[in-house]
């Protein structure tokens, strides 16, 4: 039985998530070929090994070929005044829980990335008023967002995780500004997805950015059935970092430790 542990001391994001499996031991190119059973393109990923504060790690990137657009936006049923954001160039939630049902992934694959869409988009459609049918991603951003959280749970089962356990997750503090203006931190979405839950979640004031991301907290909404100390029973076996984008002024890394029990044989 494999358990993989978070330690989230400086938060969690997909690519954070991602990037501690390849360090693991992930198979990249495996990776690769799982993700291309989704029916999107545009898109390439990449990966770095590198060291931050001489501890080496991996970074890894979804590179778009439009760019980054990040985050769910609410639909305003207008298309005057020079908004470009028609329906054909968002994607809403029913569209992306379409895509990935009529992709080859495995069944785990798919339910697994589902609900995390759906726990994101639920906490979307709160924050901002909306039922959760108006909800949609920018083209772009819906596409960073379908290959991290698709990744995330790829990368699980091609390492044979059974469980997933973390730390209490830490976030910072203070605002971000995005397009709409600033964001207290933890962003809304987050915040939301706590509610009725009993995820941990320690505010850091000495960092003044954003530590977990909405795709973040759906991941550990969805995958995450423990929260506590490092599995005391269990023996650990590798640790790897994934390496965050933002710079917090510390030590930016989610780190991953893979714990693996023995089944006992009895004669």
């Amino acid at each position: 039985m494999r358990t993989l542990y978070l330690d989230a001391f400086s938060g969690i994001s997909g690519d954070m998530f991602l990037g501690a499996l390849l360090d693991l031991g992930l198979d990249f190119n495996a990776l690769k070929q799982e993700l291309a059973k989704l029916p999107v393109s545009g898109y390439q990923l990449t990966q770095a090994r590198l060291a931050k504060s001489s501890i080496y790690g991996t970074s890894f990137d979804v590179v778009l070929a439009t760019g980054k657009d990040h985050g769910f936006v609410e639909h305003h049923h207008h298309h005057d005044h020079g908004d470009h954001h028609h329906d054909h160039a968002a994607r809403h939630l029913r569209d992306i829980l379409a895509l990935i049902e009529s992709s080859a992934l495995s069944a785990t694959v798919k339910s697994r990335s589902q609900a995390i869409f759906t726990a994101i988009a639920q906490a979307e459609a709160t924050v901002h008023h909306l039922p959760v049918t108006e909800v949609h991603f920018h083209e772009v951003g819906a596409l960073d967002s379908i290959v991290d959280i698709v990744g995330c749970c790829v990368g699980l089962e091609l390492l044979n995780i059974d469980t997933v356990q973390a730390s209490p997750l830490s976030d910072g503090s203070g605002f971000i500004n995005v397009a709409h203006g600033q964001m207290p931190v933890p962003v809304p979405a987050v915040m939301q997805m706590r509610v009725g839950t009993q995820i941990p979640i320690h505010q850091r004031l000495d960092v003044h950015t954003e530590l977990i991301t909405p795709t973040g907290m759906g991941l550990v909404k969805t995958l995450v059935h423990d929260f506590g100390p490092l599995p005391a029973e269990i023996t650990p076996i590798k640790v790897g970092y994934g390496f965050g984008k933002r710079d917090t002024g510390g030590f930016n890394a989610l780190r991953a430790v893979l714990f693996e029990k023995k089944n006992s044989v009895i004669n």
